[in-house]
């Protein structure tokens, strides 16, 4: 059985998502471990209140590379063969994406490659799309460009607003983020240059 390694720095919605899954049985894998930057995390809080092996690492004094190097040897220690970031609010350094070479999924609350990086839901009011959704995506070493292995279309209504969007497209993350790691883990999947064909 596989082992997961989360990474988050907020409420952890997708986590709890991806943990009730695993619990479940849906998910064919452990969560090793939970790791945020944020000691006071929600996420955090409630990976130990379901038993799970967690670590808050501060970013204090670190640069980017010898942060990552922390959390990188926090789930090497832990035996971790994936990596799920779930709302972890840093850009990964090449060491870490190289440490887990097409091991790294990511979700993005907008349909890649409209909307990268940072508020992708205030983007995508303000370009006037009448389509938004979310993207699971392998990471590389840019921001939000990996290989997108699932993605969700969502409506974008008349009055939405931000936050009303947002909780639309996040149920569609909770679903399709557990379906894409389900794909991964059970090589339902091929990579070849920059697409993902399903087996």
């Amino acid at each position: 059985m596989k082992n997961l390694g989360i990474l988050l720095s907020g409420r952890g919605s997708n986590f709890e998502a991806i943990a009730r899954n695993v619990a479940a049985g849906k998910i064919p894998a452990k969560i090793a471990l939970v790791v945020s930057n944020r000691e006071n995390a929600p996420g955090l809080a409630r990976a130990r209140a379901m038993g799970l092996n967690t670590r808050f690492i501060p970013l204090q004094g670190k640069d980017r590379e010898a942060y990552d190097r922390d959390v990188v040897a926090a789930l090497k220690e832990h035996q971790v063969d994936w990596v799920c970031l779930a709302g972890f609010m840093r850009v990964l350094s090449p060491y870490f994406v190289r440490a887990f070479p097409g091991r790294i999924l990511n979700i993005h609350p907008a349909l890649l490659p409209a909307f990268p990086g940072l508020d992708a839901q205030k983007q995508a009011l303000e370009a006037g799309v009448k389509f938004s959704g979310c993207t699971v995506h392998l990471v590389d070493e840019g921001v939000d460009t990996g290989p997108i292995v699932c993605q969700a279309v969502v409506p974008v209504l008349d009055n939405d607003t931000v936050e009303t969007l947002s909780a639309r497209i996040l149920e569609e993350e909770h679903r399709i983020y557990s379906e894409a790691i389900c794909l991964l883990l059970e090589n339902k999947v091929r990579v070849e240059n920059r697409r993902v064909a399903l087996l």
